[in-house]
């Protein structure tokens, strides 16, 4: 749907701004990976797109992909030519990308979820006995308990559940493996999920994943994101929330909570703890946050 406006776009670069080949197809990349971005998040109009959301998909790229600054920092200037593009065809009534520099953009502050928005986040299924929502509240309890990504809960085997010990295992980026608790109130919401719904699910008693779709098929990263996003208004949350938001809460309200940045690390699963001490910066901001609103000389 979108991809029309990419073919206009690439079109008009190569006859009227002469672009290399290299560049053409650089830029093709780039923004067929943002559009589809955009589209598994539900916009169908370009006119709707802000800066939080071209945020998300450059920490998506970051978090997920493993870019560094400099690939994030091209694609952000694909990002802003497409949308200059867009602005002066008057295809969008206005240039969201002007004041948006690039090589700093991926140390961006992750936005998460205080501990009263999880709380409201995780009772919107609490007392149904609808399957899918049953299935979903299992969803959003475990990506927030363990700090899993989309792909590792979509990905997620039976075989690699121990509810008797409090853990699961999970498959990474590249192939790694590794063991995250799971806490009681996510064991408990999980067990009830295998118990009575899973079953019904399973068409063939056959599925390997923990998360199957109404006709028994495993669920897709896209089909999380839209449960995910759906909760977050159903909660009447002002943010527009996504599954790695509850990635970064996890991780935010450990660190606030005292545990140690290498165990936090250990438990996203980061080959480099530079990824991980963007954390710290959270922690700071909510400290600076704190006093500011009850120092008496802060201000």
């Amino acid at each position: 749907m979108l991809e029309v406006f990419l073919d206009q776009f690439l079109g008009y670069a190569s006859l009227e701004r002469g672009l290399a080949e290299n560049t053409l197809r650089a830029y093709g990349h780039d923004l067929r990976q943002f559009l589809e971005f955009l589209e598994r998040g539900g916009v169908t109009d370009l006119e709707t797109v802000n800066r939080d959301r071209i945020l998300d998909f450059l920490e998506e790229s970051h978090d997920q992909q493993g870019l560094v600054a400099a690939s994030l920092a091209r694609r952000l200037i694909a990002i802003k030519v497409f949308f200059r593009y867009l602005f002066q065809e008057r295809l969008v009534s206005a240039n969201v990308t002007d004041t948006m520099e690039g090589p700093r953009l991926w140390k961006m502050l992750p936005e998460f979820l205080s501990t009263g928005e999880v709380e409201q986040l995780l009772k919107v299924h609490a007392k149904t006995t609808d399957p899918l929502e049953r299935r979903n509240r299992a969803i959003l309890e475990l990506l927030y308990a363990s700090g899993l990504r989309v792909s590792e809960l979509a990905g997620l085997l039976l075989r690699g559940l121990n509810l008797d010990d409090g853990w699961l295992r999970v498959v990474g980026k590249g192939d790694k493996e590794r063991l995250v608790p799971v806490g009681r109130p996510a064991q408990a919401v999980l067990r009830q999920y295998l118990a009575e719904v899973r079953p019904g699910l399973d068409k063939t008693g056959e599925a390997a994943q923990v998360f199957l779709s109404r006709n028994g098929r495993p669920l897709t990263r896209d089909m999380v994101w839209i449960i995910v996003k759906a909760a977050g208004r159903r909660a009447g949350i002002a943010k527009e929330i996504y599954p790695h938001m509850l990635r970064h809460s996890f991780a935010s309200h450990l660190l606030a909570g005292g545990a140690d940045l290498r165990v936090i690390q250990e438990l996203l699963g980061h080959a480099d703890i530079s990824t991980t001490q963007i954390y710290t910066h959270v922690d700071q901001q909510r400290l600076t946050e704190v006093h500011r609103r009850f120092h008496p000389r802060a201000t």
